[in-house]
């Protein structure tokens, strides 16, 4: 028998979140009836305070917009790859109370990737430049052989994202999102922009598409994924991504074997299902 744990998500807005359906799935798998997991809606100012005021009780914390940097300063320690883009989206409280930041954003995205088959890609696009964009850059620093073309909406942002490509070893290259539909010719192209913003794009999907990952998981499919898979593209999905980055928190919050992504997915596709 394992103790009564507590877990939770943390963010501003945060009704929308599907980690509690996801994690709450993978705990009734592992057998942890007592074991619970949340949502509240925290943003920087009443961060500390929510951290503070937590008891032993608590195992760890997801972290969504706009904590991911704000956290940092409240924890003894980050991960390698969470210091790589400085985004921490899991906290875990550790047997002595300290807390532990770590980014399951950048392997779930390459995991979402290797379950499509996407090893290696000689180059590849991103549309946006924002927190979610760098986690792409790192993931694709480890995937992508060649050139990333990043399309931005303004030159600051193309300076950061050329700054994110010096500091990951990659080979960022910036264009206007003007020209955002070039992006759509890219072996690999990932789209990290809010819903609606590359609705625009989607009728310039090429015959022989290659592979999109999506990030969006709420509207699904979005505009762009509709039309790429009508023209027999591979696409990989923000559920894709949520279920791979929420196992592995799973993973290090309780420190068991992972649960299974299938039991997770499908715990997902239902609660979608039920905002039809």
């Amino acid at each position: 028998m394992t103790p009564a744990r507590r877990a939770a998500v943390l963010g501003s807005p945060i009704a929308h979140s599907l980690s509690p359906v996801l994690h709450r799935a993978a705990y009734a798998e592992l057998g942890l009836d007592d074991w619970s997991y949340d949502r509240f809606e925290v943003d920087e100012a009443a961060l500390p305070g929510f951290i503070e005021g937590l008891d032993a009780s608590w195992a760890g914390l997801s972290l969504t917009m706009p904590l991911k940097r704000a956290i940092i300063p409240l924890l003894d320690e980050i991960s390698p790859t969470a210091a790589s883009v400085e985004a921490v989206n899991t906290v875990v409280f550790t047997e002595d109370g300290r807390r532990v930041g770590d980014n399951t954003d950048i392997p779930g995205m390459i995991a979402a990737l290797r379950e499509r088959g996407v090893e290696k890609v000689e180059s590849a696009a991103v549309l946006g430049a924002g927190a979610t964009a760098s986690s792409a850059l790192a993931a694709l620093a480890v995937i992508c052989a060649g050139p990333v073309t990043a399309y931005v909406r303004s030159r600051e942002r193309g300076d950061e994202m050329r700054g994110w490509g010096q500091r990951l070893g990659v080979d960022v290259r910036v264009a206007d999102w003007a020209e955002g539909a070039r992006a759509l010719e890219a072996p690999l192209v990932i789209a990290t922009t809010p819903a609606g913003t590359t609705d625009a794009v989607a009728a310039g999907v090429p015959q022989n598409p290659g592979i999109l990952f999506d990030v969006l998981y709420e509207p699904w499919p979005t505009m762009l994924a509709a039309a790429w898979a009508a023209r027999g593209g591979a696409v990989v999905g923000g559920l894709d991504l949520l279920v791979h980055q929420a196992a592995l928190q799973v993973e290090q919050m309780t420190r068991l074997p992972r649960a299974s992504r299938a039991v997770m997915r499908s715990a997902g596709i239902e609660a979608l299902r039920s905002l039809e």
